[in-house]
């Protein structure tokens, strides 16, 4: 007898489904249909081309001209003659992280954001710091990127107005949740002619900036002489460089962004070194142009600090003057500004799901993290990620210059902790590259920059905001530290518990002949995962307890599609082989011991609804069957238990008990 999928079995495929729920219907409409697995094209679609890829992550660096500049401008106070070296050194700084990232990128085609970077180069310790760290940044790219745009967005409201900044930049959040539960390619696809109005109408500011003060090139040279002769008098030459390494850090907001594409390279299309190396270099070029080309025009343009308005809303001010053309120039370009930086908080529901899910396959976080919705996104953490971000939104009040501070403490620590693996990684594999000097600098002196930045940040700015990150960042590495710790005591005891079982001899799959299945008796259908300690447990207790009555069983199990298995296009196939051989060797196991035995599966990214799904296709097959599931069972139950090990046995129970039907839990229990 052949084993069959549900696929398989089409005699009911023409009966009319159940009206959904009016939540489900409502779900539908707002996070769209479910993906079809069996469409090996959907990887392909689900992919970003280079300029996608820009939009969607590039859009986060871009966006951070918004601010960084700002912050650094600032910082300067009336000594503005700086910002010209501030200028220089911001470009330079994004071609050079810009340049290290590309390597990385080349290191780690599969993802080299920092997690993956700092465990597989400076240990497992070093990546759940950089992990963590990169969950926090992610969290306020959001919240940062959201009230930065919504200040550009007052900016041109009067002071009134404000008291509704913080209701409308926590709607944005909730929108831009919605819009990721739907899928990458849909949002990014929403928001790329936003993205294009702004690099618009940036480019006009910045050449017409620059273009307007052309004929004042002899007199701006002379003003910015003496006011460095001045400022020389009055600092000195050792307190004008401090003030300008001072500026240049708190500027770090800047280049936060740069490190989205490695993070991103899973959703890339192929081939992803090439994208990725591609959507690098149009970050690059676009965050140097608009970085510094901004800070030199605040220079020209001397832009001065005004309550309620951005450093850009006062420059387009100073620019347009009081022109109609102008003034309407100037809200279409703060609008487009506003819109980039809620695109750039696209960037945090992008890495950021991505990141914990891949900490959650490694035992770092709840596995639940690594589930796939029926979008075929990771849906627990976006709404994690957009959950969090409202959080620090009310927390910061959205303030800009705060949050700034605590997201690139945290930014920084990732870079520099990618910049000395690589380092080591280029000093170990010398032999191996005749470029091993030139590639090593390279990450030297980004190692001492990132470096530099994270403790002029932390020193300077501690009691602004920068102790909040740090407390945080610590207690989710400390989180982290207890759930693997977690996983790893329970793995041990199951391991002690079902030892003998799992090492329990039987002959190879295909050993024993079949034996005949009679659908019109009793049958036992055990819901299993891997071949292993627990449902072997499961299957000698099921039957131990109703001794000689069932004469037939089926093992039944859902190859389920997580974001691990998502990064390649033929994953659908790979897990469903794995579960294939895992359900033949239960099947042997029974025939081993006597009982004639076949199996179903079928592949889906929710546990519950295909194992529904296929339990009740099977009952249509062998009308008296009884369910059995396994289920770990604590001496002492924690709160915590139900969120680090899931619920599948029993929420299956209640589907199947809801439509008639018969279910035993067999518990396993730890100690």
């Amino acid at each position: 007898m052949t084993p069959q999928t549900e696929n398989d079995r089409s005699g009911d495929t023409h009966k009319a489904e159940p009206a959904k729920p009016l939540l489900s219907r409502i779900g539908l409409i707002v996070f769209g249909k479910p993906r079809d697995l069996a469409d090996h094209s959907i990887f392909h679609r689900l992919a970003l081309m280079p300029f996608l890829a820009w939009v969607g992550l590039g859009s986060d660096g871009l966006s951070s001209s918004s601010y960084g500049p700002q912050e650094a401008f600032l910082t300067l106070g009336t000594h503005t003659y700086l910002a010209l070296p501030l200028a220089l050194m911001t470009g330079a700084t994004v071609f050079l992280i810009s340049a290290a990232y590309a390597r990385i990128i080349e290191e780690f085609p599969l993802g080299g954001g920092g997690y993956n970077v700092g465990t597989k180069l400076l240990g497992r310790n070093a990546g759940l710091v950089s992990g963590c760290a990169l969950l926090v940044d992610y969290v306020l790219t959001i919240t940062v990127s959201i009230a930065a745009a919504g200040d550009a967005l007052f900016s041109f409201l009067p002071l009134g107005w404000h008291g509704w900044k913080i209701p409308v930049e926590a709607g944005m959040i909730i929108g831009l949740s919605i819009l990721n539960i739907r899928g990458v390619r849909e949002s990014v696809l929403t928001l790329a002619p936003i993205f294009l109005v702004f690099v618009v109408t940036h480019l006009i500011v910045i050449l017409g900036g620059i273009v307007g003060h052309a004929g004042q090139v002899g007199e701006t040279v002379s003003q910015l002489g003496s006011s460095m002769r001045s400022g020389l008098g009055t600092l000195g030459m050792g307190g004008m460089v401090l003030l300008l390494f001072h500026a240049y850090s708190l500027g770090g907001g800047t280049y936060t962004g740069l490190e989205a594409v490695s993070n991103g390279l899973p959703i890339m299309r192929e081939p992803r070194v090439f994208t990725a190396r591609r959507t690098m270099q149009y970050m690059s070029v676009s965050l140097a142009f608009t970085a510094a080309g901004l800070l030199f025009c605040y220079l020209l343009w001397d832009v001065r600090y005004t309550e309620g308005m951005t450093t850009n809303a006062v420059l387009l001010q100073n620019m347009m003057g009081s022109s109609a053309l102008g003034e309407a120039f100037g809200i279409i370009t703060l609008l487009s500004e506003g819109a980039i930086l809620i695109v750039g908080a696209q960037t945090g529901f992008l890495g950021g799901p991505r990141v914990l899910s891949n900490m959650a396959l490694d035992g770092w976080a709840p596995r639940r993290f690594a589930a796939l919705s029926e979008r075929l996104t990771t849906r627990n953490g976006i709404l994690l990620m957009g959950g969090t971000a409202l959080v620090a939104l009310v927390y910061t009040s959205g303030n800009v210059s705060h949050l700034v501070v605590m997201y690139s403490i945290n930014v920084f620590l990732t870079f520099s902790l990618s910049m000395l693996g690589m380092a080591r990684l280029r000093f170990r594999t010398r032999k191996e590259s005749p470029m091993w000097k030139r590639r090593l600098a390279l990450f030297l002196v980004g190692l001492v920059l990132c470096s530099t930045i994270l403790v002029i940040t932390i020193l300077v700015k501690f009691g602004s905001g920068g102790w909040v990150t740090l407390v945080v960042t610590g207690l989710l590495i400390a989180l982290c530290q207890a759930i693997r710790a977690h996983y790893k005591n329970v793995g041990i005891k199951l391991a002690k518990l079902y030892s003998l079982l799992e090492q329990s001899s039987y002959d190879e799959p295909g050993g024993s002949k079949a034996l005949k299945l009679d659908s019109s008796k009793p049958t036992a259908a055990f819901l299993v995962a891997q071949f292993g300690g627990l449902g072997i447990h499961t299957l000698l207790n099921g039957l131990r307890a109703f001794p000689g009555h069932f004469k037939n069983l089926v093992f039944v199990s859902v190859a389920v599609v997580d974001s691990g298995d998502l990064n390649e296009t033929d994953a659908v196939r790979a897990i469903k082989e794995r579960t294939q051989k895992n359900l033949e060797k239960y099947v042997h196991l029974a025939h081993s011991l006597g009982m004639p035995a076949t199996y179903r599966m079928d592949a889906g990214t929710d546990a519950v609804d295909a194992a529904e799904k296929l339990c009740l296709s099977l009952t249509r097959e062998f009308p008296h069957t009884t369910f059995f599931a396994g289920k770990l069972m604590f001496d002492r139950p924690r709160w915590y238990h139900r969120l680090l090990h899931n619920e599948t046995a029993f929420a299956i129970e209640r589907r199947l008990q809801q439509a008639g039907k018969t279910m035993v839990i067999l518990p396993a229990r730890v100690e």
